[in-house]
């Protein structure tokens, strides 16, 4: 019953989470979480790191040297270790975080020079899109932890996830326009998160906005001084991962479905969504431990 929910919730068939647009034709490894490698040599350290924990996976962009640029080896580590056992009910939550006083710098701009050709340059832009789709599309709630500057495609990576937690000391910014690369994928992004005007204002001028103006622009979830970033942003995720992950899966799901739809159409979804809700046994746990006034036992199980 939960696969049939989340199918109905994404709109989508074939893998329960994994949409595809029609211009993605990924490659039949893609789904295996097998990654790692891709587009680095052997010799080359992972620029990622990921370690997994009482279902929390955090994962780390570790090439601080580089400011964290999402290079092409970056972003393809990256949706290795988002893909990797997507769909285990072993894992409830997940976070990005970085290395060093940079989240993230955006794309490297040594991989966008001519001498690397129009190939190259839409296959990183293809990967790039890829990554903030599988955030959007991945059965469990994805946290950004950001501690420092996130720039042009590191900004989208922020508006991307589910939820962002930043430190006082944060900044966002869409520089591109000032080399003359409008950062127009990372406008899909944080045109869905801040109001159209803020968007605009950030793409047209590149000039950065502070933590508390992303908080209260709608880019952050919340802002903490340095020193409690990390604390609030586990208590966040140790949240999550006490709960049943069927039932947040489908929330999530649904949540993102019936956000562009229009008011009748978005009542209809989310009405069939709570009737798949109280099908799932973990719907059924929940309000029997309720009206038992004891805490829930979930199954995380999908029937």
């Amino acid at each position: 019953m939960v696969a049939v929910a989340i199918l109905r919730a994404f709109g989508a068939k074939g893998p329960l989470w994994l949409r595809r647009g029609p211009w993605a034709q990924l490659p039949a490894r893609f789904c295996s979480g097998d990654l790692a490698g891709a587009g680095r040599r052997e010799s080359d350290p992972r620029p990622t790191s990921a370690r997994q924990l009482d279902g929390i996976r955090n994962i780390v962009l570790s090439n601080p040297e580089k400011r964290n640029a999402l290079s092409l080896a970056m972003l393809k580590s990256l949706r290795s270790d988002i893909l990797r056992d997507a769909e285990s009910n072993d894992l409830k939550v997940i976070i990005i975080s970085a290395e060093g006083p940079v989240f993230s710098s955006g794309h490297d701009l040594k991989e966008l020079t001519e001498e690397q050709g129009r190939d190259y340059h839409a296959e990183v832009f293809h990967t790039c899109a890829e990554v903030m789709m599988l955030i959007r599309n991945h059965p469990v709630p994805v946290i950004a932890m950001v501690n420092g500057l996130a720039t042009a495609a590191g900004c989208q990576l922020v508006a991307s996830c589910d939820i962002a937690v930043a430190s006082d000391k944060s900044s966002f910014t869409t520089p591109g326009v000032n080399i003359g690369l409008f950062c127009s994928t990372p406008g899909v992004a944080l045109a869905r998160a801040v109001p159209r005007k803020v968007a605009l204002e950030m793409l047209f001028t590149g000039e950065p906005i502070s933590a508390q103006e992303a908080l209260l622009h709608g880019l952050l979830s919340k802002v903490v001084p340095e020193a409690q970033l990390q604390e609030e942003t586990m208590r966040i995720a140790r949240k999550i991962a006490s709960l049943s992950r069927p039932v947040v899966s489908l929330g999530k799901a649904t949540f993102y479905k019936q956000l562009p739809q229009d008011l009748e159409m978005a009542y209809y979804l989310t009405s069939q969504a709570m009737v798949d809700n109280l099908a799932l046994r973990d719907g059924q746990e929940g309000i029997r431990a309720f009206l038992q006034k004891r805490k829930p036992t979930w199954s995380h199980e999908a029937a």
